[in-house]
């Protein structure tokens, strides 16, 4: 089954694309340096930090967890948007609740493979639409768009969602990951065209 997401900007705004982005069929690809390599017999997902049980998870492992297929779209902070992506995996309540949270958590910092790293609050990731994701279009994610995991936030501008992502940090208090560190935006809403702070 599919679900479509692509209303959800009914509770931001009335138009589907968000003022200033212009839609593309394309999937430009944008990142802060070059795509890491990785290994699948070696490659980890850990989650640590304000949990009731730290995981490392192998890919296989990983890929064993609830998932599902969701349409969304996706909204770059340069300006484009792209329509009706097709992304599988794993919601982040889903991660969430095989951790389980504890009670004084407030923040989430996700890090990845190159060393990136981006946050949400803790709110704001407790969405079904906010996905670990491994296929695009029915295909394992290619690696220059955050093969073999990446988050997608399409509530938010992308940069939000970590591509060659390898952890999440449940954090008691707030931090700021890369881009936010370096005047981006910190709560990235599109409809609101907060793209730096």
């Amino acid at each position: 089954m599919v679900t479509d997401v692509t209303d959800l900007y009914q509770a931001y705004g009335e138009d589907r694309l968000p003022p200033g982005q212009r839609e593309t069929d394309r999937f430009p690809v944008l990142s802060k340096g070059g795509t890491p390599s990785w290994d699948r017999d070696s490659w980890k997902f850990e989650v640590w930090g304000a949990v009731d049980e730290e995981l490392t998870l192998t890919f296989d492992e990983f890929r064993d967890l609830p998932s599902e297929t969701q349409v969304q779209d996706f909204h770059c902070v340069t300006g484009w948007s792209k329509f009706d992506c097709e992304f599988t995996g794993v919601t982040f309540p889903t991660l969430a609740e095989t951790a389980g949270v504890t009670d004084d958590a407030v923040h989430v910092m996700f890090h990845a493979l190159d060393g990136y790293t981006t946050d949400l609050t803790l709110e704001e990731c407790m969405r079904d639409e906010v996905m670990f994701v491994y296929e695009y279009d029915g295909e394992p994610l290619p690696a220059d768009h955050g093969g073999p995991l990446r988050v997608v936030t399409p509530h938010k501008y992308a940069y939000k969602g970590a591509k060659w992502v390898s952890g999440v940090e449940f954090l008691t208090e707030h931090e700021l990951g890369y881009w936010e560190k370096r005047g981006y935006s910190d709560t990235a809403n599109p409809w609101n065209e907060e793209r730096y702070s």
